[in-house]
């Protein structure tokens, strides 16, 4: 009897009480969970050491926004290419084995930024960061969604999506420790932590039935499944949205440490170091609540209309946060930001998962999360240009069309709520 047995004793219980179910979770269930979530974590703190230290960059290497923007740009745009390549990978050698690479990819990436001489040199060493960060959410999300049952799916790519948001504050609290003492390029050398994961995914976490059923099959090329009527639709629906929604978060969140840091002659809102960081470890807990409570709320209510409301109100107070200029009023303000900003994202996970066969799943997801992910590369750019040209204002109203057009196409998509995996 497999975990995602319908007539199981452990959905028998679930259904007895909505508090019983992190009780019933399989070993394999929890395992997959705390792998794919602390992957996810320290893939974020290694990717927001960047911003949290960008005004230093801009400085010692005499960098424009514009430039300092399209160097976040790159990694999304190289996010994109991993994303594809280790979803090839994670469905023919396997979920963990592709974990693992991803991590090593970008750990080793990111502690390389500390060693950067020139703009140049950064840029290659972020463009292979985002191989592997591209790489982790695939793997990760498919080696979830594979494992877990399916009225808790949701609940367990919400609390993985919510492991972002303690990386970056885990990224926050190493720059407040570090930084002061030993500068920005020992902030980035703690970005090579991460690779000491490996050695317990390696030695503890076990592959999906699901993807061993199928190692036993024939392989197929991918491509003419994705070229499939409904998979292709479905698929450029979802990556369209994700473009938008993307479009969104990372031009608001790789650009706050700076707006909040930079001078108010310069747009910014002219706090310190310490200060800035400190309101944007602020964000952190409002981003957590976000990600763990959509995953509550797509499996009770659906993906669909959580997915639509987080981002019609995210689209009405990113503006809002802009135009603000109270410090105090910034600070409370920040949480809710971040709740409805990020939390969308725990959805994506549920519904790309969902709508993919199983034989190409991986790489489906990987190709449609980050190209998503790549064409949102632009807006890290968008907003340093516009921030140079104008204000940062006209560019968080620019932001919050973005969010209101991936609410809108969430509409789009189908209900999968409840559906289990082939």
């Amino acid at each position: 009897m497999t975990s995602g047995d319908p007539s199981s004793p452990a959905h028998a219980s679930v259904r007895s009480s909505p508090f019983q179910w992190p009780r019933d979770i399989s070993s394999a269930e929890r395992k997959t969970l705390i792998a794919g979530g602390l992957g996810w974590m320290l893939d974020a703190m290694d990717v927001m050491l960047y911003s949290l230290v960008l005004t230093y960059l801009i400085r010692d290497f005499s960098m424009s926004k514009g430039t300092a923007g399209f160097l976040g740009s790159l990694t999304l745009i190289a996010s994109a290419f991993g994303g594809f390549l280790f979803g090839v990978l994670a469905d023919r050698i396997g979920r963990t084995r592709a974990l693992m690479a991803s991590i090593l990819v970008y750990s080793i990436a990111s502690a390389a930024c500390g060693l950067s001489h020139s703009i140049s040199q950064l840029a290659v060493f972020r463009f292979l960061l985002g191989l592997g960060m591209g790489g982790e959410w695939t793997t990760g999300a498919a080696l979830i969604a594979e494992t877990w049952r399916a009225e808790h799916r949701g609940k367990a790519l919400g609390l993985m999506q919510s492991a972002y948001a303690i990386g970056e504050a885990v990224a926050a609290i190493v720059v407040l420790i570090v930084f002061p003492h030993f500068g920005w390029r020992a902030v980035f050398f703690v970005g090579v932590l991460p690779a000491l994961l490996v050695f317990w995914i390696y030695s503890g976490v076990p592959e999906p039935e699901l993807w061993k059923n199928r190692a036993k099959e024939k392989k197929s090329a991918v491509l003419p499944k994705l070229l499939k009527k409904e998979v292709f639709w479905n698929g450029i629906l979802a990556t369209t949205m994700n473009a938008f929604s993307m479009f969104g978060y990372w031009g608001l969140f790789i650009w706050i440490p700076s707006y909040l840091s930079l001078p108010v002659s310069s747009g910014g809102r002219g706090l310190s170091l310490v200060a800035g960081t400190t309101f944007y470890l602020v964000l952190a807990p409002g981003k957590w609540l976000g990600y763990a409570s959509f995953g509550f709320f797509a499996d009770a209510f659906g993906r669909r209309k959580p997915y639509f409301t987080y981002l019609l109100i995210a689209a009405f107070l990113v503006p809002l946060y802009g135009i603000i200029r109270n410090p105090v009023l910034l600070l409370l303000l920040g949480p809710f930001v971040a709740f409805f900003g990020t939390g969308f994202f725990s959805g994506y996970a549920a519904i790309v998962s969902e709508i993919f066969p199983g034989e190409i799943r991986a790489a489906a997801m990987g190709l449609s999360y980050n190209l998503g992910r790549g064409l949102s590369a632009v807006a890290p750019f968008a907003v340093g240009a516009m921030a140079t040209r104008f204000s940062f204002l006209p560019a968080f109203f620019l932001l919050a069309g973005a969010f209101l057009a991936a609410a809108f196409l969430a509409l789009l998509l189908p209900e999968t709520r409840g559906r289990e995996l082939t």
